[in-house]
């Protein structure tokens, strides 16, 4: 897998590749969450090819100056269990490092236990907090 930063040209192949992987949700608008990431920090936006020109993974990047931000981290289902994860993961750690970075949070569905366990795997370890949010801007998925 080759990693680089995501090209607007990738738009449609990266949203398939998160319906594919049970990313999205109605709250979150894909197409509107990508338009802000190419506003902040675009660079970290990142996207795994096959040999093929596919695109079979990413991993959307963020670092506040505080602390690193992992999300959208998504590979194809047919190519997991190949370290293609992993690998995004370490060059998404690579850059936010360069960047100063001192720590990377993420966060999982409770449910999730697979990835759950795929973190647990790369070193990560769970926090004792408890994440709150709030909607500010109220998005609508668009087909």
């Amino acid at each position: 897998m080759k990693i680089r930063p995501y090209q607007t040209e990738d738009r449609d192949a990266v949203i398939a590749l998160w319906d594919a992987c049970g990313l999205l949700r109605a709250w979150n608008n894909p197409y509107r969450d990508i338009e802000r990431k190419l506003g902040v920090q675009p660079e970290l936006f990142l996207v795994g090819i096959d040999a093929n020109q596919r695109i079979i993974a990413s991993a959307m990047a963020g670092f506040d100056g505080h602390r690193g931000w992992v999300n959208y981290l998504a590979v194809a289902p047919d190519k997991r269990r190949l370290s293609l994860g992993r690998q995004l993961m370490n060059e998404a750690e690579r850059l936010l490092a360069e960047r100063g970075c001192p720590k990377l949070n993420l966060q999982v569905r409770t449910g999730n236990l697979e990835v759950l366990e795929f973190y647990r795997k790369l070193g990560y370890v769970q926090d004792d907090v408890v994440s709150f949010g709030k909607r500010l801007i109220h998005d609508q998925t668009q087909a």
